[in-house]
């Protein structure tokens, strides 16, 4: 699966948000929907916003069961920002 890095401030863990679609079953609207995993960073290098791809894994921690696999494409970093 492939997601973004919307949070870096743990030690080797990234929460990593997975963006998909299904239809309403009754009325077949278009729902988007988002699910959020933590994902393990064994070296710590996927930043906030980077796009990565994550796969299941055995359980790491209570609530970590997936491992970043790649960096897709890094974030974009502005300069002079706040």
């Amino acid at each position: 699966m492939e997601g973004i890095v919307t949070s870096d401030k743990m030690n080797k863990t990234r929460v990593v948000q997975v963006n998909w679609g299904k239809r309403h079953p009754k009325y077949e609207k278009g729902v988007r929907l988002a699910t959020r995993f933590k994902a393990h960073d064994e070296k710590n290098e996927a930043k906030t916003g980077d796009f990565v791809e994550i796969m299941e894994t055995r359980p790491l921690s209570k609530d970590k069961r997936w491992m970043i696999t790649k960096i897709i494409t890094k974030a974009v970093i502005q300069e002079g920002a706040k």
